[in-house]
């Protein structure tokens, strides 16, 4: 069985959250055998802490709302997607404000930040959730889905379906190793439609994004240049790979159609409950 992993040494970064546009610090610190991954909101009193499991989410909308102890952290999926990737079990992050910084409005940053902290084993081995059968969860009108199936590695498949002609239909599959994962999924940005971007705004949301970190669309084309043909559908598999790191590791074969966080989370939800009524 493989050992725990956590970071050698701590590193920070500072930056703005993507919907919050609030100036924000970061820091990835080691942490013990069996702490899982931790947020700790270090501008409150106390720093509480949150726990990155999926009996926390709480909200789903535009990104992944995590809370516990009265505070809360969202737009987390980002992160956590880099830690899956890495395998990372156990870490401490503290927080200074409610949102990690956007970045590069993708995974590619924090995932250097923990591959230039290091990695090492633990003198424990990994709790790996082992899927015991089929899990699927769909949204209500039966055309959207994500399921996760027995398979011995890591894989996430995914189709895209966008109604406008630039983006259309698009279709991935990805092996999730390092290698891959840094160099195939972690550049891909998120995304949105110029025409949404005020509506967006008014609700409070996406204040801390630029042309730098979101790629953006309208009925003429692209605003800016795309690091890949099809970077919708990798940064969706970016977004399934952190919201599932909220259900633990576990090796499975992700499939999806045009699955969002909440469909995501609910079935990080169900395989969390699966792997802790084994634990007990």
């Amino acid at each position: 069985m493989p050992r725990q992993r956590t970071l050698r040494n701590k590193i920070s970064c500072v930056g703005v959250g993507l919907h919050s546009g609030k100036k924000v610090l970061l820091e990835l610190k080691p942490s013990d055998v069996d702490g899982g991954i931790i947020f700790l909101r270090t501008d409150l009193p106390a720093a509480p802490k949150i726990h990155a499991t999926a009996a926390n989410v709480t909200a789903t909308v535009r990104a992944t709302t995590l809370e516990e102890n009265g505070a809360k952290v969202f737009t987390i999926e980002h992160l956590m997607s880099a830690l899956n990737a890495c395998r990372i079990d156990n870490c401490e992050i503290e927080i200074s404000a409610e949102e990690p910084p956007v970045l590069g409005g993708n995974s590619i940053d924090f995932f250097r930040m923990i591959q230039s902290a290091g990695v090492v084993e633990q003198s424990a081995e990994r709790k790996v959730i082992a899927l015991d059968k089929i899990y699927r969860v769909d949204d209500d009108d039966g055309k959207r889905f994500v399921m996760a199936l027995p398979y011995d590695g890591f894989r996430v498949s995914f189709v895209s379906v966008n109604p406008h002609p630039l983006i259309g239909i698009q279709y991935a599959d990805f092996e999730i190793t390092e290698d891959i994962y840094e160099r195939e999924i972690a550049p891909a940005r998120t995304i949105a439609y110029e025409k949404e971007i005020d509506a967006l705004r008014s609700m409070g949301l996406g204040l801390g994004g630029t042309i730098e970190n979101v790629i953006v669309y309208n009925d003429d084309g692209w605003l800016n240049e795309l690091n890949y043909p099809d970077e919708l559908v990798r940064h969706k598999i970016l977004d399934v790979i952190g919201d599932m790191r909220l259900a633990g590791i576990f090796n499975c074969h992700i499939v999806a159609a045009a699955s969002g966080h909440a469909l995501n989370t609910r079935l990080a939800k169900n395989i969390y409950a699966h792997a802790l009524s084994i634990r007990n």
